[in-house]
C-alpha cells in the first residue's frame, strides 16, 4: 500500500519546540532580516511590543518540520500554504505545533491539512491551511506486483474480440470470455484457447444492455476471481446505412444502450475489482468514423463520440487508482461486422489507404494487447488509431 493511501481524513501529527536566540540569530544569518523590531531591546521597549518579537517565520518554519517528517514525511512536497499570525512569539516560549489533515485531493495525490501554532499557554500564535503532494518512493510503487494477469473480454465472440483473446492467452493471463448469443462459438474459442495456454478460462453469458443481467454476470466472475487487471470491452451492435430522414430515435438509444449504457454499468462493477490491485487496464473500442464523419451513420458515430468522452473523463478520474484507461480506434476492418458492405466499397477504402488495406483483427488486438500490458503504464486517456495511415493527427 502506498503511503498516500495510509492517510486519512483526522490524521494529526504534534512536535514541540522551544524558542531560542540562537534560533533568531541563525535566522538572521539566513534571511538576513535584521529588523531591529527582532534583534534590538532598546528599539523594542519604545513600541506597543516593550519585548523583541520572534520572526512570524521562525515559528512557522516548523510546519514545515511537521509536514516534512511527520505527516506525510519524507517526500512531502509543500506546494501551498496561507498564514494568520495571531499574536507575537518571544524567545523562550514553547511551541506545539500540530497538523491535521482536513481532505484528501485524490486527482494530485495530496492532503490538505490544518496547520497551527501554540505556545505554552495553550494560545493559538499562527494558524494556516497547507497543500501538499505526497511524493511516492518510486522503487517501492513500481514494486507493486500484479500477482495474476486477469483480462476480462466482454464481445469475445467478434472478430476483435476473438482475436484479442487468443493474443493475451498468449501473453499468459487468465481469461474471462463473455458472449451473449452464440454458445457455440464461444465454446470453439475457448477449446482453442486450451490448446495455447494453462491459464484458467471461463465462459460467462449476458445481454450487457441489461443491468440486472450485468450483476448476475459479475457475481459469477467473482466466484473465480477477486480482481480484473485488464478489462477490453469490443462489443459491437450490427447496424446499417440509415438517412437522417429514415432514421428513427431507437437507432440511436440501441446504439446509446451497447455503448455507454452497457460500459457504465460494467465499470460500476470492474473499477473496484480493479481499486483493490490498485492497478487495471480498461480499453474501449472507439472508431474512425468519429473523425471521418458518414452521413448515414449519425446512429453509431453519435454513440461512440460519446464513449469517447466517458472513457476520457474516467482515465481522468481513476488515474489516481492506478487505473489507466485508454481507447482503440480502428479504421474500417476485416471481420464479421463489415460483411454487409459491397466488396466495391471495400476495395475503395483500401486503396485510399496509405498501407492499401483493410485492418485486420490481428492488427487491432496487438494494439489491445499493448495497452492492456505493463509496457502501456504510461498511457491513459490515450486513442490509439489502427487505420493504416487513413487519419493522421
Amino acid at each position: 500500500m502506498d503511503r498516500y493511501s495510509k492517510l486519512n481524513v483526522g490524521d494529526t501529527k504534534t512536535i514541540e519546540h522551544r524558542i531560542t536566540q540562537g534560533d533568531v540569530d541563525k535566522f538572521v544569518d539566513l534571511s538576513g532580516d535584521d529588523n531591529k523590531l527582532h534583534v534590538d531591546k532598546d528599539f523594542a521597549l519604545r513600541t506597543s511590543f516593550k519585548r523583541p518579537v520572534v520572526h512570524g517565520m521562525v515559528g512557522a518554519s516548523f510546519i514545515s518540520t511537521i509536514i516534512g517528517t511527520k505527516i506525510p514525511g519524507d517526500g512531502a512536497l509543500w506546494y501551498s500554504q496561507n498564514f494568520d499570525f495571531l499574536l507575537p512569539i518571544r524567545v523562550g516560549d514553547t511551541l506545539t505545533i500540530t497538523a491535521t489533515i482536513l481532505k484528501k485531493i485524490d486527482t494530485l495525490h495530496s492532503i490538505e491539512l490544518q496547520t497551527d501554532v501554540f505556545n505554552q499557554n495553550k494560545q493559538k500564535v499562527i494558524s494556516g491551511i497547507a497543500k501538499v503532494r505526497v511524493i511516492e518512493d518510486n522503487k517501492k510503487t513500481k514494486e507493486k506486483a500484479v500477482q495474476e494477469k486477469i483480462a476480462f473480454i466482454v464481445g469475445a465472440t467478434g472478430g476483435i474480440g476473438s482475436q484479442t483473446a487468443i493474443n493475451l492467452a498468449k501473453e499468459g493471463y487468465n481469461l474471462i470470455l463473455h458472449y451473449h448469443s452464440n454458445k457455440g462459438k464461444i465454446k470453439k474459442l475457448q477449446n482453442e484457447l486450451l490448446k495455447i495456454t494453462d491459464k484458467k478460462i471461463i465462459i460467462v453469458k449476458a445481454d450487457i444492455r441489461n443491468e440486472s443481467a450485468i450483476l448476475l454476470m459479475m457475481s459469477e466472475i467473482k466466484r473465480y476471481f477477486s480482481v480484473i487487471t485488464a478489462f477490453v470491452n469490443a462489443s459491437t451492435l450490427h447496424f446499417g446505412n440509415i438517412k437522417f430522414n429514415a432514421m428513427e430515435w431507437s437507432d440511436i438509444s440501441s446504439q446509446l444502450d451497447i455503448n455507454i449504457k452497457s460500459s457504465f454499468f460494467l465499470m460500476k462493477e470492474i473499477v473496484p475489482m480493479m481499486k483493490k490491485n490498485k492497478y487495471g487496464k480498461v480499453i474501449f473500442l472507439t472508431t474512425q468514423a468519429t473523425e471521418q464523419f458518414s452521413s448515414e451513420w449519425l446512429h453509431y458515430a453519435t454513440a461512440k463520440s460519446a464513449l469517447n468522452g466517458f472513457a476520457k473523463s474516467l482515465a481522468i478520474e481513476l488515474a489516481p487508482k492506478g487505473i489507466r484507461v485508454n481507447l482503440v480506434s480502428p479504421g474500417m476492418t476485416d471481420t464479421e461486422l463489415v460483411s454487409d458492405i459491397p466488396e466495391k466499397v471495400k476495395l475503395v477504402i483500401a486503396a485510399k489507404t496509405p498501407l492499401k488495406s483493410l485492418a485486420r483483427p490481428l492488427d487491432v488486438a496487438n494494439a489491445i494487447a499493448y495497452l492492456a500490458s505493463p509496457k502501456s503504464d504510461f498511457l491513459t486517456g490515450e486513442t490509439i488509431r489502427v487505420n493504416g495511415g487513413q487519419v493522421m493527427l
